[in-house]
């Protein structure tokens, strides 16, 4: 098993770009800045601003310098040629919704103090979201009633970014390496993200055998649209795609999404390092956790995890959405409108926000993955899709059920494969994890650096609770074993066994010295399978 990778810091190029990048959103003038530009108000414009702070107040709004600054929209992303193959937007029914009205009341004090016209305003956010779109799209998109009926929406993540357009680094060439197909259900209030593998083989019209990943690059969100919908075989009514950068600035106009991060990362090339647990992680935190894929090398296929947690922030991003008061919920819509590029506008998704409040977001958020497996052909690897299990897995997601049957947590990172909701996790329902009672101590007698604490992670996902961990006396167990004092726990112990998948069991004989309720002692069979 490889080494635990030491902590290495930011390159000094990735911080030059970070400093010049922090500058250049310095310099971009806020809204507050445009205020003190702007022009006295004339008669109409006050009492457009007078008939605002009104409804805001209606609303519950608070009409302060804070909520001002908190409704900045950011405008620092250029759109790249790209952009110019999106979607006409459709015509759609507008709901004057209760929080429509608490929304836009939100968007119409900065539109009235400024002297902008709030149909202008409105008008302006759409025209941002939409930009460069391209009717052609239409033809690949199914109608369907966006609160009154389930239906699925592609959401593409691209590694393009304003860094990247700058210097040219990927010669204007974009790829989708985040490609997720979510079905939306605002009857029910579920949500289910399908990530599907960038690196799946598919044929492409034209273009022969290429990764999906390949589909955004020739032929836009029309192609990517009508390729991921041929590959699960439903329609799609809509797409969202975002940039890295635009990822930062919605979590960041949230003010932050609690995570619980499941594993330490260090990862230089996603952007730094994360601290495991629950923590509050801010645009640029998030952004590092969506990237990380180097970080768990050692683990197995990065692109797995990295998928994994890209659909734990987007869980977060909801959870956070939900719970925010009127005054966020218009920051995040003037962030997103700089940020993605969508066929919906603003009463859409304002729309799809009402339609899911009060969502059990713990419950009824379902996630998994396309189940793929690995192969290599003309000097490049890609991913086979096991046919018989993905059209079981898109059989349960289109009737309203979750992906797989169990939620899954992978044991030596503790990340979050398959959510199933109160299925539970790894096939056993929260009482069966619950159960789990007594401490371990947790001994690494096999001399590979960094067990004990990949076997702390392991059971820990399970549900147990490791109080110590540490080396053994020696490195010269060839065996793992779990040590028990209690007569009545010889179960418990093997139950221990069957988690690890190696050892056995043993009673202490007052061999060992041992103050927690189990002993386990990593052994060679352990590591060596381990490293397989």
């Amino acid at each position: 098993m490889a080494k635990k990778p030491q902590r290495t810091t930011t390159s000094p190029a990735r911080l030059a770009a970070q400093a010049e990048q922090a500058a250049r959103h310095a310099e971009e003038p806020t809204y507050i800045d445009m205020l003190d530009q702007a022009e006295p108000l004339g008669a109409a414009q006050a009492a457009l601003a007078a008939r605002a702070n009104e409804t805001a107040r209606n609303a519950q709004h608070e009409d302060s310098d804070e909520t001002l600054a908190k409704n900045e929209i950011d405008n620092r992303y250029s759109r790249n040629a790209a952009a110019n193959r999106y979607v006409n937007s459709k015509q759609k029914e507008r709901r004057r919704s209760g929080m429509f009205t608490k929304v836009l009341a939100g968007l119409l004090i900065v539109a009235a103090l400024a002297g902008i016209g709030a149909f202008g305003y409105a008008q302006w956010i759409n025209s941002r979201l939409t930009e460069g779109v391209d009717s052609s799209v239409n033809d690949v998109l199914v109608e369907t009633n966006l609160t009154q009926e389930p239906f699925y929406m592609l959401l593409l993540g691209t590694d393009e970014s304003i860094d990247r357009n700058e210097n040219m680094s990927t010669d204007g060439i974009y790829r989708t390496d985040t490609i997720i197909l979510a079905r939306i259900d605002p009857i029910e209030k579920q949500v289910t993200l399908v990530s599907m593998q960038r690196d799946t083989q598919v044929d492409l019209p034209g273009y022969g055998k290429q990764k999906l990943n390949a589909a955004y690059t020739f032929g836009g969100p029309e192609l990517a649209i009508s390729t991921v919908s041929e590959l699960a075989g439903v329609g799609i009514s809509h797409f969202v795609l975002i940039d890295m950068n635009g990822l930062q600035d919605v979590v960041d106009a949230l003010g932050g999404i609690e995570v619980n991060v499941p594993m330490e990362i260090w990862d230089d090339d996603a952007g730094g390092y994360l601290p495991a647990g629950v923590q509050t992680l801010g645009g640029w935190e998030a952004l590092i956790l969506c990237r990380a894929r180097n970080a768990y090398s050692d683990y197995g296929n990065g692109d797995v995890y990295r998928a994994a947690n890209q659909r734990l922030v987007i869980q977060a991003i909801a959870n956070k959405l939900l719970a925010s008061d009127v005054g966020t919920i218009a920051n995040t819509v003037g962030a997103l409108s700089g940020a993605v590029q969508t066929d919906l506008q603003v009463n859409d998704i304002v729309g799809l926000a009402q339609a899911f409040q009060g969502m059990d977001t713990e419950n009824n958020i379902w996630t998994g993955s396309m189940p793929t497996e690995s192969f290599f052909e003309d000097e490049l690897w890609f991913e086979r899709i096991i046919e018989p299990d993905w059209s079981q897995m898109m059989q349960r997601v289109d009737s309203g059920l979750p992906p797989t049957e169990d939620s899954s947590i992978d044991f030596l990172t503790g990340t979050v494969l398959a959510n199933a909701g109160s299925a539970g996790k790894s096939g056993q329902s929260g009482e069966d994890l619950a159960a789990k009672t007594g401490t371990i101590a947790v001994r690494n007698g096999s001399g590979v650096d960094g067990l004990a604490a990949t076997v702390q992670k392991r059971l820990e996902a399970q549900g147990y609770t490791v109080s110590d961990i540490g080396d053994a006396d020696s490195f010269n167990y060839n065996q793992t074993v779990v040590v028990y004092e209690d007569p009545d726990r010889a179960e418990e112990a093997a139950d221990i066994v069957a988690v690890l998948g190696e050892g056995h069991v043993e009673k202490n004989d007052l061999e060992y010295i041992m103050s927690e309720d189990f002993l386990v002692v990593i052994g060679k069979d352990y590591a060596n399978n381990s490293d397989e």
